[in-house]
């Protein structure tokens, strides 16, 4: 479960984040949707503190996390960057396996749970060998989810994770992120720009606008009593880009 109670940041004398709260149920994902500049993801990185807040708390699974060591909370948390991040001049294999690195594990344990994760994510064992730019978009992507997972973290955070890919890459890894996620039952705060990866993938979707949390709510709940006209147009637009295409499709337009 993560409580997010009244979370502040300034930089400067611009107010990033405006007292957001929310709380995710263990299982479900939230979406957070919103402009450029909303707040997203300085939101969710004050969640594992990449960012200290200026006010408010976190807590997640009922601790505070301004109580824990900043390190030993990243490292129960999964974290998938925008951009993968993965470290260029590691293995792939070395790569997934730095969290059991910092964790401790043995060796021999570690090469067993970064094979376990590979096929996870549906990834080839030969591939771990090979250094990230060997490998496409897609399979980059796949290994910053599979180090994410490498600790089992209950809860996982993601930075835009699909947004620098094709669309049919895009397509499959959101179906292998769904799947995933329901497997292993995870609680997830996700960042995304594309309203349409947050109706397809999140359980609740948290609507922000300059610092603010403007409304939270299932995709239902939001379509049928939207905060805002603002809001109300965000969460028709997968409607009214499905129209455009069946016109084209059609030679209407």
């Amino acid at each position: 479960m993560i409580e997010v109670e009244g979370l502040t940041r300034r930089y400067g004398r611009a107010l990033a984040v405006d007292g957001v709260s929310f709380r995710v149920d263990p299982g479900q994902v939230l979406a957070l949707v919103g402009d450029s500049g909303s707040g997203k993801t300085t939101t969710l990185k004050m969640i594992n503190r990449l960012v200290e807040p200026d006010g408010g708390r976190v807590l997640v699974e009922g601790r505070d996390t301004a109580s824990l060591d900043p390190h030993a909370l990243r490292r129960s948390i999964g974290y998938v960057f925008q951009g993968v991040g993965l470290f260029p001049h590691m293995s792939v294999a070395e790569n997934v396996a730095v969290p059991l690195r910092l964790l401790g594990w043995p060796r021999d344990r570690s090469r067993a749970r970064v094979a376990e994760l590979l096929a996870l994510v549906e990834l080839d064992a030969s591939l771990g060998s090979r250094l990230p730019a060997a490998l496409s978009g897609g399979e980059q992507q796949r290994v910053g989810v599979a180090r994410a997972l490498a600790a089992s973290p209950r809860v996982m955070l993601l930075d835009e994770p699909f947004g620098a890919l094709d669309p049919l890459t895009r397509d499959r890894l959101q179906r292998s992120f769904d799947e995933l996620r329901h497997r292993l039952s995870l609680t997830a705060v996700f960042v995304t720009h594309d309203v349409a990866e947050a109706l397809v993938l999140a359980d609740r979707i948290g609507v922000m606008r300059a610092g603010r949390l403007v409304q939270v709510g299932t995709p239902g709940e939001i379509a049928r009593r939207p905060a805002d006209d603002d809001v109300a147009r965000l969460l028709d637009t997968p409607r009214r880009q499905a129209r455009l295409v069946a016109d084209r499709l059609e030679g209407r337009s």
